[in-house]
């Protein structure tokens, strides 16, 4: 897999990446972005094939034996997360840059397989509490899924170094100007 560019924007749930995605969409039309397949339960407002792929465990298992995922992980217990190979060859196709919205390993697991042909970004909170403050406004997940959110993203904060750019999501503006110039260099280079 080694036709075009990919971006890949990767952060503790909750840090603004999925925002940071829609705003780079809604300013460039070279970019398309990579649905990610899932067996989680779609939240309010979400639509299959646009969101995610909302795949029963079974056909994701299918999937995985089929060997149709660039990269998958399970990333809390008994919830996949994945990227379908078909959906990047799809964008490829279309002559357009990949870019990805993605949990941490799967972030990395992606660089690793795209090699200098990926920037990897990740989207980095200015703190935990306020995180955790994002997550509770945000208001999807029980009181044990906030805990294990929370104690994910301590973590996954441990992973940072190995990314090619770090963005601290505060002054969300800011955060979009970054984000632009990021994008901006890295497709004026030569993979």
């Amino acid at each position: 897999m080694n036709k075009g560019k990919v971006i890949i924007f990767s952060a503790p749930s909750g840090s603004g990446k999925t925002t940071i995605v829609k705003h780079l969409l809604s300013i460039n039309n070279n970019l398309a972005f990579s649905v990610s397949a899932t067996t989680r339960e779609a939240r309010p407002g979400e639509v299959n094939g646009k969101d995610y792929y909302f795949l029963t465990k079974s056909d994701f298992l299918k999937h995985i034996q089929n060997n149709d995922f660039v990269e998958y992980e399970e990333v809390y217990p008994g919830t996949y997360y994945g990227t379908l190979r078909s959906e990047v060859e799809r964008i490829w196709a279309l002559g357009k840059v990949v870019i990805f919205d993605v949990d941490v390993v799967g972030g990395l697991n992606l660089k690793r397989i795209m090699g200098n042909r990926a920037l990897a970004v990740f989207v980095k909170p200015p703190s935990i509490s306020i995180l955790q403050n994002r997550l509770k406004t945000r208001a999807t997940e029980t009181d044990l899924d906030l805990e294990n959110r929370i104690n994910k993203a301590v973590s996954e904060l441990q992973f940072e170094p190995k990314f090619d750019a770090v963005l601290i999501n505060d002054q969300l503006n800011e955060t979009f100007e970054h984000a632009q110039q990021l994008l901006q260099l890295f497709l004026n280079t030569t993979p």
